[in-house]
């Protein structure tokens, strides 16, 4: 092992030199302590780029409710092009002010949701989406994930995984979090917020991203890594239960429920979800 000089023993030009150098490399330590991304060799396996002129139907399904989520929502979800279509290359969820009715049932707003359910299910990976939000009060953008099948019971003992939640009058805020424990109401949820230094995610794209593996999850907007989590529960299997099955990715904007509130008069009568690409590794 090679032997260094003391700092005590040099003299003072060179002492003065060697404590610059020593303080040079400490934001070097330092920046390096700050890594964001884990280094692994992740590999594509699934992807939709959007860059046709419509949805495709073997990696997507369009769903059809007026269910309002369990949260008081206000609108129906369509399969019309004004609500979901592919252009540009982008997904668009097109949120609208319109009374639609679809099959007797009205709503005062329209909306898209899609999901990849039983095209698009995995146990583990990490999740790439690059998308630009909508802002106003009362718009709800989301990416998140459900489990395929009920393996340990009904929401939220089977879990759900939220990676970008978006309230449109927070514009420089996205939410990150895990629902599980027991069934709904008794069930438990953990998570927290990505705050921009500066500017908000309606002026621009950004790339929300979240690494799922056995036992553990980290969420990342931009690279950026803000929140992990290793600790949950369900009441119907062991840790790592629920976030130890199959689940499926879901796209959607919601308008108004108790998360975000409803609209109000400054609310945009048009929003635009719009996704640039969904990647999924392993």
């Amino acid at each position: 092992m090679q032997k260094l000089t003391p700092i005590s023993n040099l003299n003072q030009t060179t002492q003065t030199v060697a404590v610059l150098l020593l303080l040079a490399t400490f934001p070097l330590v330092a920046n390096a302590q700050q890594s964001n991304a884990p280094q692994k060799d992740w590999k594509l396996v699934w992807s939709d780029e959007f860059n046709g002129t419509k949805l495709d139907y073997s990696k997507w399904e369009i769903e059809i409710n007026a269910f309002g989520g369990g949260n008081n929502e206000l609108q129906i979800y369509t399969d019309r092009k004004e609500n979901v279509r592919v252009a540009d290359g982008n997904l668009i969820i097109e949120a609208r002010r319109d009374n639609a009715e679809i099959a007797g049932t009205k709503r005062e707003y329209s909306s898209g949701r899609i999901r990849s359910k039983n095209r698009g299910d995995w146990t583990y990976g990490r999740f790439e989406f690059r998308a630009k939000l909508p802002g106003g009060q009362g718009i709800w953008p989301a990416i998140w994930m459900m489990p395929t099948e009920d393996t340990y019971g009904t929401w939220a003992a089977s879990g759900e995984i939220d990676i970008m939640e978006f309230k449109g009058q927070e514009p420089n805020q996205v939410w990150g979090t895990l629902h599980h424990g027991k069934q709904w109401p008794d069930n438990k949820h953990t998570g927290t917020q990505y705050k921009l230094k500066s500017g908000d995610f309606c002026e621009d794209y950004h790339l929300f991203a979240l690494e799922w593996e056995a036992g553990k999850m980290r969420w990342y907007v931009d690279g950026q890594m803000y929140q992990e989590q290793s600790k949950w529960e369900s009441v119907g299997g062991k840790f790592p239960a629920p976030f130890d099955h199959p689940f499926h990715i879901i796209l959607n904007m919601a308008v108004g429920g108790g998360f975000v509130g409803n609209p109000n008069n400054t609310t945009p009568k048009s929003s635009l979800f719009l996704v640039d690409y969904v990647r999924v590794y392993q």
